[in-house]
């Protein structure tokens, strides 16, 4: 019995919508989580955050522990108390940045030992600190299972041993995550894109058992058509009665064509990382702010949304802010795309409610898929 139920409201084919029921809150999905790495969601605060219509955030366990240290964060009394945020927050392994830093990284059997990128600090990171990080010492609600996550391409050798690798390091995650009544632990679906390695990764993770499941391994350089290729099989691997989570994603075109896979749950650096660089995203497609064309364009990026950001502001006034190299720039659109990767979410959300997430989907291509969204 998970911890979090988890009731499934409606669906069409393999999209469908549900409830994640949380002791800080009801989650809504499909869901987009917006990416706190360092207990902030960059450029934004909580309370913009939360006037996007956001549910759960999500934070890094391999730079929380660092900077400011997990040790710090409990004494200061948990990550949501340290950041005021109320609502549910998942917390990510650390076993991404395994990947990302393997230049400064080792991984053993019994753990990956790395260097901090700050300061060059020895640093080890198994399965049980994982955990104890996470659910004790941030105290994140919903917990992720180390694992190793390969780079793309990867040969199917090297794939599967990582595989096998996180299944055992499952284990010992879940061994010492123990049962808990007011936080969730997911495993992760690795294989790379080898269906038979997803087969052979989810029959791992079913034997030991999660709240939760998340596919991991996409994302990484793949593109989108592997990635779409990728979920085809392996997410109705994952059990129908537990929420589904694509880990790093993504575009908004790769959060309908997950959703149309059966995938509940995703979180994605883009929306912020794009905004500070002048990129939004808008119903008609793609924009670059920092475009001449916008230099004189009096109308607001989406004048039917409930965000300031989107609603109160002109193109040229953003435009403006951009050449002029103010920070404002980059926290309006930084709000902007946060709010309308939500939007995003409660349309489709809708849709499948409604029989016609189909429509919407063909929709959408038609509006973004031509304009490189």
């Amino acid at each position: 019995m998970s911890a979090f139920p988890f009731e499934i409201t409606a669906h069409e084919g393999q999209a469908r919508t549900g409830v994640l029921k949380t002791p800080r809150g009801d989650i809504p999905t499909p869901i987009f989580m917006p990416v706190g790495t360092a207990a902030t969601v960059k450029a934004l605060t909580l309370d913009m955050v939360r006037q996007s219509h956001a549910k759960i955030i999500l934070g890094n366990t391999y730079h929380l522990m660092l900077r400011p240290t997990a040790e710090r964060v409990k004494r200061l009394g948990g990550l949501h108390k340290f950041m005021g945020w109320d609502g549910p927050i998942l917390t990510d392994s650390g076993g991404f940045q395994v990947m990302s830093l393997s230049q400064i990284s080792k991984v053993t059997e019994e753990a990956v030992t790395f260097q901090s990128h700050i300061d060059g600090s020895r640093h080890i990171l198994s399965p049980e600190r994982s955990m104890e990080i996470q659910a004790d010492l941030l105290g994140s609600d919903i917990v992720m299972q180390l694992d190793e996550c390969v780079s793309w391409p990867a040969e199917e050798a090297r794939a599967q041993k990582a595989l096998q690798l996180s299944a055992r390091w499952g284990q010992r995650s879940k061994a010492a995550f123990g049962q808990r009544d007011r936080q969730a632990l997911f495993g992760i679906q690795q294989g790379s894109t080898f269906e038979a390695l997803r087969r052979e990764s989810t029959d791992r993770l079913l034997d030991i058992g999660f709240d939760g499941y998340a596919i991991g391994g996409l994302a990484v350089g793949e593109g989108h058509e592997a990635m779409c290729d990728t979920l085809d099989y392996c997410a109705p691997l994952l059990p129908w009665e537990r929420p589904r989570y694509l880990m790093g994603v993504g575009k908004p075109i790769d959060l309908v064509e997950g959703v149309a896979r059966g995938v509940d749950m995703f979180d994605c650096v883009l929306p912020t990382r794009s905004g500070r660089h002048g990129q939004v995203w808008t119903w008609e497609g793609p924009l670059n702010i920092k475009n001449a064309r916008f230099a004189e364009d009096d109308t607001p990026l989406d004048a039917t949304s409930d965000c300031p950001a989107s609603r109160d502001y002109s193109k040229a006034y953003l435009h403006h802010l951009f050449k002029a190299e103010e920070i404002l720039g980059q926290m309006l659109l930084s709000w902007h795309n946060i709010a309308f990767f939500q939007a995003l979410m409660i349309r489709m959300r809708a849709a499948i409610a409604a029989g016609e997430f189909a429509a919407f989907r063909k929709g959408f291509h038609e509006t973004h898929v031509k304009k490189g969204a």
